[in-house]
C-alpha cells in the first residue's frame, strides 16, 4: 500500500538542467545578480521582492506593449492593486505571436469530437481563420469591450472565435451546451452580450444532443444580442437559425485571407478587461470573475512556462469542457509556441483506453484529467503503458480536485515510471494555480510539490498566525497579477469583498483548508466551507474520502457535517457502494474502524448511509456545501442549481432525507436510509 508522502521520482541533474526555469534562474544569475541554488529559494525571492519577480516575468519574455508600463504595482492593496499601468498590449497577439516564425506545416491544434475524426490545424491557418473573423465581428459592429459568448463544445471553432473575441478587444465568456438554459441565462444574462456563438449540438458516449431549441431559448432571454454565429457541428451540414440576425458560421468565414500586416490586434489597456468566467453557481447567482488582459498575459507566461515546462515542441492536453477555466489554460499552451489537444466527448467513450490512445496518436508530453478520470481507470485496471506508445510522455497535470497518494501511485505504476506527476490547486477566481508543480522539486505521494512563483501562499489558524504541519486556512498575503479587477455588476465591490477579504481584511483568503510540510509541499483538505466541525476540531473532507475510498466495497462518497439546534453536530456519510454491495453492519464496522485507525476517532461519522449516486458539479466537484444546505432545511431551489450538475437526479435523495430527517430542528438518532 502507498503511504502519504512516500518518494516517487526525483528529477536528475540533467532533466533540471534542460528546463525552462533553469534557463530563466541562469538568466537572472547573467542580468541581475540573482543566485538561487533551489526552487524555494528562488520562489521566496519572487514573494518578497513581487515586483522585481514580475517585473522580470515581463522583460523575460519580452511582452509586446505598445505603450511602456509607469510602474509594475502602483497599489498593493487587496483588493485595488493595479499591474503595469500604462501599458498597451492584447493578448491574442501573444498567443499567436509564433505564427510567423514557424515552418508552414508546424501544427498548432490537434482536435477531434465523437462527430469529427481527429484532424490537425497549422499555426497559420489558424492565426489566418482568427484575421478573417476578427475582421468580420468588426463589421458586425462589434467593439473593445463588448461582450462576446458563447454556447458550443470543445472545438477547432470555438478556439478561433476565442482568438478573435480577444484580438478586438472584446470581451468573451463562455458557456458548455451541456449546460441547461437556466444555468446559461443566469450567467449570460449579467453580462448583457452583444455576439453568441452557438453550435448545433454535440455527441457525448455515442448519443447525440441536439441544442437548436435550447439557442432559440437563451437567445429570447439575452435581448442585448445583436448577432447570432451558427455553428453546424452535430448535421455537419451549412444552415442556420431561422431566427433575425443569425449567420452561419461557413458565411462568415468565406472571405478572403486577411494578411498579416493588414490586420491590427486591438491595443488595450492594463485594466481591460480579457474574459469573464463564473464561479460553479452550485448556489446563488454565479459570480462574474473578470480578468484583465494584462494581468492573465504575465500569469499565463509563468504557469506554461515554468510550471508545467511547455516549450514549442511540446503537446499539451487537458480532458475539459469550454465552461471550466481549464479549457483557457488548455488554449494558453500557446503562449509558450506549444501545440494543444482539443478533444469533445467522453473520456471513456469508446472504452476507458481512449484518452490514451489519443495522447499517443497525437505524441502528448503534458496530460491532463481529473482525479475521478484516474478512478474510473482504476475501476477497470487499465494500464496504459502496455497498449500504447507514451514514450512522449513527459508530466501529468491533476487538477479539478484534492489528489490521493494511490492517483499518483497509479500514474507510477500503470503509465509509465519516468514522469513527473503534478497536482495543481488555484481556481477560477484567478484562472490559474496558487500551489502546484514544478520539474525541479521531487514527487511524494499525494503531495503537491510546492508553492507556485509570485504567489505568496500561506496556511493561517484562526488568529491569522503561520501554520507548518498543520491544517489551516489557505491565504495570499500580496497581490498578485490575474487577480479578478473585479466582478461584473458588482457596485463597489462588496461581492468581491465578501468572497475573499471578509475573514482577514487585508488578505485574500482563498475558502481552501491548506496544509504546507517543511520542505515546502502542500495538501489540499477540501472546502473550508464545507468545513466538518466535530466538536470544535476541524477536519477537511479529502482526509476521508481518501480513507473511505480505499475500502474495496466503495465506489464513492460523500461527507457533511451540520450543527443541530441543541447545539451539537451531526456527521453523516453517504456511501455509493460496488454493484452487489449493501451496507450492512459488518461493513459499517469495517469503514469506521479504518477511519479511526488511518484518520482519528473523531473522523468516524455518526450515521452512514448507502446511495446511488454523488451529486456533482458541471466540472466534476462533489457537491458538500449544497447537500449540507439542504440537510440544514434550506429549500431546495436556494441550496443547489440543478442545471449546474452532471446528475441533477441525484439531489432527490437528499431531499427527502431532509425532509425526513429534520436535521436542522433536533439531533438525529441513528435511522436507516431513506429508500
Amino acid at each position: 500500500m502507498i503511504i502519504e508522502g512516500e518518494l516517487l521520482w526525483s528529477p536528475t541533474s540533467e532533466s533540471v538542467g534542460k528546463t525552462n526555469l533553469a534557463r530563466y534562474t541562469e538568466w537572472l544569475r547573467r542580468e541581475h545578480n540573482h543566485d538561487f541554488s533551489s526552487y524555494e529559494e528562488l520562489r521566496q525571492w519572487s514573494v518578497d521582492d513581487i515586483e522585481a519577480f514580475w517585473a522580470s516575468i515581463w522583460t523575460y519574455f519580452k511582452v509586446q506593449s505598445s505603450t511602456p508600463y509607469q510602474r509594475v504595482l502602483s497599489d498593493d492593496r487587496m483588493p485595488g492593486a493595479r499591474w503595469f499601468e500604462g501599458a498597451k498590449l492584447n493578448y491574442a497577439e501573444h498567443m499567436l505571436r509564433s505564427e510567423p516564425s514557424v515552418s508552414a506545416d508546424k501544427v498548432v491544434f490537434y482536435h477531434q469530437s465523437e462527430v469529427r475524426p481527429l484532424s490537425t490545424t497549422t499555426w497559420h491557418d489558424l492565426a489566418s481563420q482568427v484575421r478573417i473573423l476578427a475582421t468580420q465581428m468588426r463589421a458586425m459592429g462589434i467593439e473593445p469591450g463588448d461582450r462576446v459568448v458563447s454556447y458550443m463544445p470543445n472545438i477547432l471553432e470555438t478556439a478561433v472565435a476565442f482568438l478573435a473575441t480577444t484580438a478586438i478587444g472584446a470581451i468573451w465568456s463562455s458557456a458548455a451546451p451541456e449546460f441547461g438554459i437556466k444555468t446559461v441565462v443566469d450567467r449570460f444574462s449579467q453580462i448583457e452580450p452583444k455576439l453568441l456563438f452557438a453550435a448545433d449540438g454535440y455527441r457525448f458516449g455515442g448519443k447525440d444532443f441536439d441544442r437548436e431549441q435550447e439557442v432559440r431559448s437563451i437567445v429570447g432571454a439575452l435581448p442585448s444580442l445583436t448577432n447570432i454565429i451558427w455553428v453546424s457541428h452535430l448535421r455537419q451540414d451549412a444552415t442556420t437559425l431561422d431566427l433575425e440576425r443569425s449567420v452561419a458560421w461557413r458565411e462568415v468565414m468565406d472571405h478572403a485571407p486577411v494578411a498579416r500586416e493588414d490586420f491590427r490586434y486591438e491595443q488595450v489597456e492594463h485594466d481591460h478587461p480579457l474574459w469573464i468566467l463564473f464561479s460553479s453557481g452550485t448556489t446563488g447567482l454565479p459570480k462574474a470573475i473578470v480578468h484583465s488582459h494584462t494581468g492573465a498575459l504575465l500569469e499565463h507566461l509563468k504557469v506554461m512556462h515554468f510550471h508545467i515546462n511547455l516549450r514549442p515542441d511540446s503537446v499539451m492536453f487537458f480532458y475539459s469542457t469550454t465552461g471550466w477555466m481549464m479549457w483557457n489554460i488548455l488554449l494558453a499552451a500557446l503562449l509558450a509556441g506549444s501545440s494543444a489537444v482539443l478533444y469533445d466527448g467522453n473520456p471513456v467513450y469508446p472504452g476507458h483506453h481512449f484518452l490514451w490512445e489519443l495522447a499517443s496518436r497525437t505524441g502528448v508530453t503534458s496530460f491532463g484529467a481529473s482525479p475521478t478520470f484516474v478512478q474510473m481507470m482504476e475501476k477497470v485496471d487499465l494500464r496504459p503503458a502496455e497498449l500504447f506508445d507514451l514514450s512522449s510522455l513527459e508530466s501529468v497535470v491533476v487538477s479539478g480536485a484534492p489528489s490521493t497518494a494511490e492517483t499518483f501511485e497509479w500514474f507510477y505504476r500503470c503509465v509509465k515510471r519516468d514522469l513527473l506527476v503534478t497536482s495543481q490547486s488555484g481556481g477560477t477566481e484567478l484562472c490559474s494555480g496558487l500551489v502546484g508543480g514544478s520539474p525541479m522539486v521531487p514527487v511524494y505521494a499525494g503531495e503537491i510539490q510546492c508553492r507556485m512563483l509570485g504567489m505568496d501562499v500561506h496556511a493561517w489558524n484562526d488568529r491569522g498566525e503561520d501554520v507548518i504541519d498543520e491544517v489551516g486556512e489557505l491565504v495570499v498575503t500580496k497581490p498578485f497579477p490575474s487577480m479578478p479587477i473585479r466582478f461584473w455588476n458588482d457596485d463597489g465591490g462588496k461581492r468581491y469583498h465578501e468572497s475573499y477579504f471578509d475573514v482577514f481584511p487585508g488578505v485574500w483568503r482563498h475558502g481552501d483548508f491548506i496544509k504546507i510540510n517543511q520542505r515546502g509541499g502542500a495538501y489540499i483538505y477540501g472546502r473550508s466551507d464545507a468545513t466538518l466541525n466535530r466538536h470544535g476540531v476541524r477536519i477537511g473532507t479529502a482526509e476521508i474520502y481518501r480513507t473511505v475510498e480505499q475500502v474495496a466495497e466503495v465506489a464513492d462518497s460523500l461527507i457533511v457535517c451540520c450543527e443541530t439546534g441543541d447545539g451539537g453536530f451531526f456527521m453523516p456519510l453517504f456511501l455509493r457502494l460496488k454493484t452487489g454491495v449493501r451496507l450492512d453492519e459488518a461493513l459499517v464496522k469495517k469503514i469506521a474502524k479504518r477511519l479511526r485507525e488511518d484518520c482519528s476517532p473523531r473522523h468516524v461519522p455518526d450515521q452512514m448511509y448507502q446511495i446511488q449516486e454523488v451529486p456533482y458539479t458541471l466540472t466534476g466537484k462533489k457537491m458538500e456545501v449544497p447537500v449540507r444546505k439542504l440537510l440544514m432545511g434550506w429549500d431546495v431551489e436556494k441550496a443547489a442549481s440543478r442545471d449546474a450538475m452532471t446528475n441533477p437526479a441525484s439531489l432527490d435523495y437528499f431531499i427527502r432525507f431532509a425532509a425526513e430527517s429534520k436535521i436542522c430542528r433536533r439531533r438525529l438518532t441513528a435511522s436507516g436510509p431513506v429508500e
